[in-house]
C-alpha cells in the first residue's frame, strides 16, 4: 500500500522522461537529473509540457501504474493506462446503487457531512490560531452556522437540498478565508471570492492546483479498489467528469487542500514572486511556486494522523485507498453505512 503514495510530479518545462533498464530517468537540456527504481514508483504526474518515450509509457502501462497529464494550473488534461482491473461485480453494485434514490442520498449526505463537519474544523482551528478577538468571534461564529448546516443535512429530502445546504456552507467558510491569514500576507493573498478556470488571484490559483492533486489522488484511490470514478452520487454524472472522485474529494478539501495553502502562506514558504499574473486577468503558479507546492503536498501526504474509524496510525495519503474501501464494502453490503473521513 505504501508504494501508492510514491508518485513523481514532474514540472519542469521540456523534461524528456525515459526508461533505463528498472529504472525512470528524468532528462532535462540532455543531462540526467533524476532515476529513480520503478518498483518505487505508483504513478507519474506530469505538469505542462512533459514528454515520454514509449518504452516508458508501455512499462507503466503493462506494471499498471498510470501517467497523468495536468496543465500548468493543474487542470487534467489526459490520463493513460493499460486495462481496466477490479470486480465487475463490485461496479455492477455500484451502478445499481446509483439507480437507488434512497441510497444515494444517503451517500451524497455522507459525503457532505464529510465535507461541512471538516470545514468546521478549519475554522476553529483558525479561530484557536488568531490573535485579533474580534476575527476569532466571527470564525467561531462561521462554525456555529455550518453546524446548523450541518444538523439540517440530516433532514435533507432530495439531492437538491443536499446541494443547497452544502453551497451555503461552502458561501460561510469561504467568507472567512481572509482572516485565516496572518494579517502581514493578507496584501498578496487577498480572497474575494472562489474563481477557476482560469483563477484570478493566488489563494484562487493555489487552492484550484491542491483541488487537482487531491482528485487525481481520489480517482486513483476509486480505481484501485475496482470503483467506476466516474459514476457518482452527489454530483451530477456528464460526459468526461470524474463525478465520483469528485464525491470523495468533498471530503479532504479544507483538510488536506485549504489548509495546506494556508499553512504555505502563513508561514512565508509561498509568496507573491511564486506566481505568473498574466494580461488577461488569470493567475497562474510559475515553476517555482509549482515546486515549492509539490514538495510541500508530498511532505503532507507523509504525515501520519489517527484514523477515527481503524483508530491506528496512517499515513494522510492513504485516506483516500482506505475510504475507497469503506465505500466499496458499503456498496457490497458487507458493513451497514459508509462513514466519511472525519478530521481531528
Amino acid at each position: 500500500m505504501k508504494q501508492l503514495l510514491n508518485t513523481l510530479y514532474v514540472s519542469t518545462e521540456g523534461a524528456w522522461l525515459r526508461l533505463e533498464g528498472e529504472t525512470l530517468v528524468v532528462m532535462i537540456e540532455k543531462e540526467k537529473r533524476l532515476q529513480v527504481p520503478l518498483h518505487h514508483l505508483g504513478g507519474i504526474v506530469c505538469i505542462g509540457r512533459i514528454n515520454l518515450s514509449t518504452a516508458l509509457m508501455a512499462r507503466c502501462m503493462d506494471d499498471g501504474r498510470s501517467i497523468v497529464w495536468l496543465n500548468e494550473n493543474g487542470r487534467f488534461q489526459a490520463r493513460v493506462e493499460g486495462p481496466v482491473n477490479g470486480n465487475i461485480l463490485l461496479r455492477q453494485a455500484q451502478y445499481r446503487t446509483a439507480d437507488d434514490a434512497v441510497t444515494s442520498l444517503e451517500l451524497a449526505q455522507a459525503f457532505i457531512a464529510g465535507k461541512l463537519r471538516n470545514s468546521r474544523q478549519v475554522l476553529l482551528r483558525s479561530a484557536r490560531d488568531s490573535k485579533d478577538e474580534k476575527e476569532k468571534t466571527a470564525l467561531k461564529k462561521a462554525a456555529d452556522s455550518i453546524a446548523i448546516n450541518l444538523r439540517n443535512l440530516q433532514h435533507a429530502d432530495s439531492l437538491d437540498s443536499v446541494r443547497g445546504l452544502e453551497g451555503d456552507a461552502a458561501r460561510i467558510y469561504f467568507e472567512q478565508i481572509n482572516r485565516m491569514i496572518k494579517p502581514a500576507m493578507r496584501e498578496d493573498f487577498r480572497f474575494d471570492q472562489r474563481n477557476r478556470r482560469p483563477p484570478r488571484d493566488p489563494l484562487n490559483a493555489l487552492f484550484s492546483f491542491l483541488y487537482a492533486l487531491l482528485l487525481n489522488d481520489c480517482r486513483s484511490a476509486l480505481e484501485g479498489v475496482g470503483l467506476d470514478p466516474q459514476l457518482g452520487f452527489l454530483h451530477a454524472v456528464r460526459p468526461g467528469r470524474q463525478a465520483l472522485a469528485l464525491d470523495l474529494l468533498e471530503e479532504y478539501r479544507a483538510v488536506f487542500g485549504d489548509r495546506l495553502a494556508i499553512t504555505l502562506i502563513n508561514r512565508g514558504q509561498i509568496a507573491g514572486k511564486d506566481f505568473d499574473f498574466n494580461p488577461g486577468g488569470s493567475v497562474l503558479l510559475n515553476d517555482s511556486g509549482r515546486k515549492k507546492l509539490l514538495v510541500a503536498y508530498q511532505e503532507r501526504k507523509k504525515e501520519l494522523i489517527t484514523h477515527p474509524v481503524l483508530e491506528q496510525k496512517v499515513e494522510i495519503g492513504l485516506i483516500p485507498i482506505l475510504q475507497a474501501r469503506f465505500l466499496a464494502r458499503y456498496l457490497r453490503g458487507d458493513i451497514e453505512a459508509y462513514i466519511p473521513y472525519l478530521h481531528k
